[in-house]
């Protein structure tokens, strides 16, 4: 017979269910859905979803890691359960809003990885609470997001902070609606069916742009402290958006850094690479846990 799975902590997991019925069923609180609840859990594991997008950009993924993690997929006001909140046009107001929502489900280590938009989610979130004298995440995974550098103010012509806005070099919240549907197809990501139906796009060209807006105005605060946390990057070793040299350059951001781990493909890398990049969050979050007591033995 095979051998018992393990879980992170070492800890033997619980046999695989043999019926849907007994498996728990996912559970929501505000912008979060925990696809795979586990009680008492050794850490939570928050994944941020990129702008434009939704927590569906992780479904699947809890299954990638170990038992005794709960995932934590989180959604920005706009969509899903949130859709009557509206979506928030700067990284204050979004980071305010998930620190309020969020700070139930920090009473145990937690960590934080999120993708494009989602990284610098990840990372301002870890910077408030490290300001605030909060717990802070053990870990935090950066993906294909640049982080910190000078850059010109919101509407100014040139690069944003993600690369090239567009043809008019305008912020990409500002673009047209043309220019914006044209860039967002050149990037993928995004369902062409929405790009190309002028109804769908209605409806969700407020989310694009306030999602847009939250990244291509967002600054470091001047003088600001990176937050103390291991920092991991992961990118696309064809990312056109955010290239290798960009994502290589966190090593100069953070006193930190971890690595930077690259995959074959372009911005939207991950959608090809999830049980890699899931094992590469495992190996990386698990030396940061602690670890378990050993129960000790009757005499």
């Amino acid at each position: 017979m095979p051998p018992a799975a393990r879980t992170a902590t070492g800890v033997p997991a619980a046999p695989p269910s043999t019926t849907t019925r007994s498996r728990p069923r996912p559970t929501h609180h505000g912008s979060v859905t925990c696809p795979r609840p586990v009680p008492d859990p050794a850490l939570r594991l928050f994944l941020f979803h990129h702008a434009g997008g939704s927590h569906l950009l992780y479904r699947g993924w809890a299954e990638h890691f170990p038992a005794d993690w709960e995932v934590c997929l989180v959604n920005a006001p706009g969509r899903g359960s949130l859709h009557d909140v509206g979506p928030l046009a700067s990284s204050e107001e979004l980071v305010a809003y998930l620190v309020r929502d969020l700070e139930p489900l920090l009473d145990r280590p937690f960590a934080f990885f999120g993708h494009s938009m989602g990284g610098l989610v990840g990372y301002e979130l870890s910077r408030r609470l490290a300001t605030e004298g909060r717990q802070v995440p053990r870990w935090l995974g950066v993906s294909s997001w640049g982080g910190p550098r000078p850059s010109p103010g919101a509407g100014a012509r040139g690069a944003g902070p993600e690369g090239p806005a567009g043809g008019a070099g305008l912020a990409r919240h500002l673009l047209p609606d043309a220019e914006l549907r044209d860039w967002l197809r050149s990037v993928g990501g995004t369902p062409p069916e929405l790009l190309d139906d002028d109804g769908l796009w209605a409806m969700f060209a407020p989310t694009f742009r306030g999602d847009f807006s939250v990244v291509d105005t967002w600054r470091p605060a001047p003088g600001a402290a990176p937050p103390p946390v291991p920092l991991t990057v992961f990118g696309g070793d064809a990312d056109a958006v955010v290239p290798p040299a960009r994502l290589a350059g966190w090593a100069e951001h953070t006193p930190h850094f971890q690595g930077l781990h690259l995959h074959p493909g372009d911005h939207f890398y991950l959608r090809d690479h999830e049980r890699a990049v899931a094992r590469q969050i495992t190996e990386s979050l698990t030396p940061l846990l602690p670890t378990p007591a050993v129960p000790s033995q009757p005499r």
